[in-house]
């Protein structure tokens, strides 16, 4: 039986009231809804296998881009204030309500890649999501990345940005930076945490409000041995924020999926097929 799916464009409001871009991409009939975040300067549309993949699951997903990201950007992104924590306290939250909503009282979990597993703990509704799957969520502490991939970060950080900065106001997209344009303020906050020991764990008295600590659903983080960035202890950093929630590494290699190479973002990709139904079929264990 051929299951249907079918996909929306969608606006919604965040908590402030900002129009946020969505994707709907659900089956007829779903037995639950999943969140998927994205990462820093990664648009939703890089997550449409992989929701598509748990649509055929039997799974309703949103996919979304952070205010200032993608169909989620204002016209002009100089001058446009937003920041990661913006992401997780404003947008996140209507994002997790709006997910909830493709499938009235039946179970929600969130997917995240990246910064989309950070985020959970900012978001003051995140007791609604029964799960929480991480895909390369690691600290962003430049300390923590493979060591031929640390004098590219510290020229990010240190040159290419604030000259960006300097010249246009923001982050382009291209050149040297490899995502979707960024606001300033974000770039200005990943790089403050990024230059910390334990990342946004080191600053966390600093942010006010927050509900890491508070997070009870368990959490599983998948990492691969070829990522240069969110590396076994960078992602061991990010569980540890997470003191009350029961968490567990997977640890895959490329040669898992039948790939060569799966990185930071290659989880997402064309390829990556064996991956994709992991972390619902995680999900469907603990739907009983």
């Amino acid at each position: 039986m051929t299951t249907l799916i079918e996909e929306d464009e969608i606006r919604f409001d965040a908590r402030d009231g900002y129009s946020l871009s969505g994707r709907i991409i659900a089956p007829d009939n779903p037995r639950a809804a999943v969140l998927i975040s994205s990462g820093t300067g990664f648009p939703k549309g890089f997550y449409r296998r992989i929701a598509l993949a748990g649509a055929e699951h039997g799974f309703a997903c949103l996919v979304y881009d952070y205010r200032g990201i993608a169909g989620s950007a204002p016209e002009r992104l100089r001058g446009f204030r937003a920041d990661i924590l913006d992401w997780g306290r404003l947008d996140m939250p209507a994002a997790l309500d709006r997910a909830e909503a493709l499938a009235p009282g039946k179970p929600l979990y969130t997917l995240g890649h990246s910064v989309g597993g950070h985020l959970i703990g900012l978001a003051d509704n995140a007791g609604k999501a029964r799960a929480h799957a991480f895909v390369c969520c690691g600290s962003g502490h430049w300390g923590r990345h493979r060591a031929g991939y640390k004098p590219r970060v510290k020229f990010f950080w240190f040159l290419y940005g604030p000259a960006c900065l300097a010249l246009a106001g923001y982050i382009p997209a291209g050149g040297a930076w490899g995502g979707t344009a960024l606001p300033r303020e974000v770039f200005l906050q990943w790089r403050r945490w990024a230059s910390l020991p334990g990342y946004l764990g080191d600053d966390l008295e600093n942010i006010g409000e927050h509900c890491y600590d508070r997070i009870a659903a368990p959490i599983r983080s998948y990492q691969f041995s070829d990522d240069p960035i969110a590396t076994e202890g960078a992602v061991q950093d990010i569980l540890d924020i997470y003191t009350s929630a029961p968490s567990e590494m997977i640890r895959l290699a490329p040669a898992d999926l039948g790939l060569d190479r799966v990185d930071h973002a290659g989880a997402f990709r064309r390829g990556a097929e064996r991956f994709w139904p992991m972390p619902f079929d995680w999900f469907d264990t603990l739907a009983s």
